[in-house]
């Protein structure tokens, strides 16, 4: 299903749904950043996706996670939570999401980088190379909170 992002757009049209997901800031040992180049947007992006029934919201950041990158992870920390109206997503079939998103910090514990159905490659990126990506803005917001390591989280 094909997605299309709106931030801050005043011709972006009206959510119409709220779904609980979550993006997973993920770094290597040598400090470098878990991304995947999504299939539905061509966008550059952490893993995440949807809370299932019958999962913790950290259970959905080690499900998505393994299945958009191959790799299993620990969650540690949350980064934040992204609630922005002004941000919406707009599906091929109609729904129309306003963002809200609780980014967790997570560790890789084991796995090989694999691509998926949602993830056409899967790298780990160094900060000073995040310029050479096309990365939607707000995963670049999350992208730089992971990396400041705040004492709370952030909450916007």
């Amino acid at each position: 299903m094909a997605r299309t992002e709106h931030y801050h757009d005043p011709n972006a049209p009206r959510a119409n749904s709220i779904v609980v997901a979550v993006s997973v800031f993920v770094r290597d040992n040598h400090g470098r950043v878990l991304l995947i180049h999504r299939t539905d947007n061509n966008l550059w992006s952490l893993p995440g996706g949807g809370q299932e029934i019958g999962e913790t919201v950290a259970q959905t950041a080690v499900r998505e996670t393994r299945e958009e990158t191959g790799i299993t992870v620990e969650v540690t920390d949350i980064v934040g939570v992204y609630s922005d109206p002004g941000h919406v997503i707009a599906y091929s079939n109609g729904e129309v999401r306003q963002q809200f998103s609780l980014c967790f910090r997570a560790t890789p514990v084991d796995g090989v980088l694999t691509t998926s159905d949602e993830s056409s490659d899967v790298r780990w990126v160094s900060r000073d190379e995040l310029d050479g990506y096309t990365i939607h803005p707000s995963t670049l917001l999350r992208i730089a909170h992971g990396y400041e390591e705040r004492r709370e989280p952030y909450i916007g």
